[in-house]
């Protein structure tokens, strides 16, 4: 492993396996095998835990961590990564038109990276699941979009995280009656106050 990769992960994975947590517990509530995560940066949790992984981001440091093969398959293994795992990495900006297939993923991942959602659903399958925390807004998108049906929320406690689907009407409520459109989310770039806000939202495609 370079040791350019092993520093930019060492960084990335400060709470260690702390996302491999997240994403397990993701996995074990949609069963989803495949994963697109755009604004990736160098997080390569997800690759510990399905088996193919497509990650896109613009930044220059995480173009050089995922052309580092061996490493991220050496990171892979020592986390007990699905034997064999398909990893790709676009250097790109995921607003753009990327070269994937319509509808060939399982898994839309949102983590502090901007409206994924309102550029990257189409490569999402319908029926297929989008994980998306409540920074810079994109929760609130997707709960506006017609697509999307809110089906569990992720939460959180003592680094342990779990998929609940009680009460799901309790949330996406707003602390202050707000019409919610795209304009205000873009105006603002950043997410709304919930009466009851958990670390994530799964919501799933619908069309």
């Amino acid at each position: 492993m370079k040791a350019k990769t092993r520093e930019l992960w060492d960084k990335q994975n400060q709470h260690e396996r702390d996302r491999a947590r997240l994403f397990t517990a993701v996995a074990g509530a949609t069963g989803a095998r495949s994963a697109l995560y755009p604004g990736s940066y160098v997080d390569l949790a997800p690759s510990f835990v399905f088996p193919a992984v497509t990650y896109v981001d613009s930044d220059k440091r995480a173009a050089a961590f995922f052309e580092d093969d061996d490493g991220i398959h050496e990171l892979v293994a020592a986390n007990s990564g699905p034997d064999h795992p398909e990893i790709r990495f676009f250097h790109a900006d995921y607003t753009t038109d990327l070269d994937l297939s319509s509808e060939a993923f399982d898994l839309l991942v949102s983590l502090y990276a901007g409206f994924v959602s309102e550029h990257c659903t189409a490569y999402l399958r319908v029926g297929g699941s989008l994980l998306v925390n409540p920074s810079h807004g994109d929760a609130a998108m997707a709960s506006i979009d017609s697509r999307y049906e809110l089906e569990g929320v992720v939460v959180s406690r003592s680094g342990r995280y779990r998929v609940s689907r009680s009460n799901l009407d309790d949330y996406l409520v707003p602390k202050r009656p707000t019409e919610i459109t795209a304009d205000l989310l873009h105006e603002s770039g950043r997410g709304i106050g919930y009466t009851k806000s958990p670390f994530a939202y799964l919501f799933t495609r619908t069309e």
